[in-house]
């Protein structure tokens, strides 16, 4: 006789955390999300079904597969997984826990879902993400996209966090993290050399920026 464990009834949709990388489709008129390990070549909007990644033709989740959406119980667990070099570019999302789910010790395997509320990590440089821009990659019909912030965009295609939040649907809430500093790490103090290098660059950042008002001036005129 095999044992089962007893069958959950809650009265409110559990909430659970993950983490994921952004996503436009090839025409820009929806936004969605890819998964940083399984399932990652299947994109998925805010309200959305999981499918059997191996191709099978059971539901999702099986017991004896392990398809489904993926998420842990705690924020700060989810937070932690961001701290590895190649899911910095990720988005902390919140999401609910809809149909049939598969309860472990760390978090939910699951059948279908809606993100909530995206948190969108810091510039590259440390600044607050103003924008999200393109990132340089992505799946068949979607492009990648992260946080960066107004002086780091550069001539990328970028799109504001409300826009994506409006073209996800949903009601979807898309915020930018506030930097913080890390404990124990101090900057380091800079000198002359490095005061000399950051007036170049926010020099040449004026220049960009001058020029720009030039040519819409320009195109005013005409």
């Amino acid at each position: 006789m095999r044992l089962r464990l007893p069958a959950e009834r809650p009265k409110e949709p559990p909430t659970g955390y993950k983490i994921a990388r952004l996503a436009l489709s090839q025409d820009g008129a929806r936004a969605g999300f890819t998964g940083v390990s399984l399932g990652a070549a299947l994109p998925y909007g805010v309200l959305d079904e999981a499918h059997c990644v191996y191709g099978r033709r059971h539901a999702a989740p099986h017991r004896r597969c392990d398809c489904g959406f993926h998420c842990v119980h705690g924020r700060a667990a989810a937070e932690a997984f961001l701290c590895t070099g190649e899911h910095r570019g990720a988005a902390l999302l919140e999401v609910t826990v809809l149909g049939a789910y598969i309860r472990f010790e760390q978090g939910f395997r699951y059948a279908r879902q809606r993100v909530r509320a995206v948190t969108v990590r810091p510039c590259g440089c440390g600044a607050g993400a103003s924008v999200l821009a393109d990132a340089g990659w992505g799946r068949p019909g979607w492009r990648v996209v992260e946080g960066v912030c107004g002086a780091c965009v550069g001539r990328r295609a970028a799109l504001r966090l409300a826009e994506f939040a409006r073209l996800a649907g949903e009601g979807l809430t898309v915020t930018a993290a506030v930097p913080e500093a890390v404990p124990g790490v101090r900057s380091p103090a800079m000198g002359v050399p490095e005061l000399v290098a950051e007036a170049a660059l926010l020099q040449a950042r004026l220049d960009v920026f001058q020029g720009e008002l030039a040519r819409l001036a320009g195109e005013g005129a005409g």
